[in-house]
């Protein structure tokens, strides 16, 4: 099987910066798509920014410019940049990953997330 785990979150000013970090665990053979998702109280959850391969990236246009998604493929580990926060990012942020991994002989693929970590955006 595989894990998720989100780390990096926590209580930031307006204007100011975290790094998210999502490392996946298990007996991966693949990982394609990375992602990360928010969601604010009351809100539906909504993609943040995402990354195919090493380099092919998008971001929700509300983030545009202030976000940045990388990849570390030798450590599995997906990372995004915020810079500028403002209030509105505050939410919990969930790491996404399709993943294929292998049991015995057999490869399987399918998506799977983090358990979310709280970014707080507030003077």
């Amino acid at each position: 099987q595989v894990q998720l785990v989100e780390s990096g979150g926590g209580l930031v000013q307006p204007g100011g910066s975290l790094r998210l970090s999502c490392a996946a665990s298990g007996s991966i053979v693949s990982i394609n798509r990375m992602g990360w998702y928010r969601q604010a109280p009351g809100k539906q959850r909504e993609l943040v920014a995402q990354i195919f391969g090493e380099t092919t990236t998008n971001y929700a246009d509300s983030v545009q410019g202030r976000f940045s998604i990388t990849r570390d493929n030798a450590k599995n580990t997906v990372y995004l940049q915020m810079n500028s926060l403002n209030p509105e990012d505050t939410a919990v942020y969930l790491c996404n990953a399709d993943v294929t991994w292998r049991s015995g002989t057999l490869w399987y693929t399918n998506a799977y997330w983090g358990q979310g970590t709280q970014v707080t955006v507030s003077s």
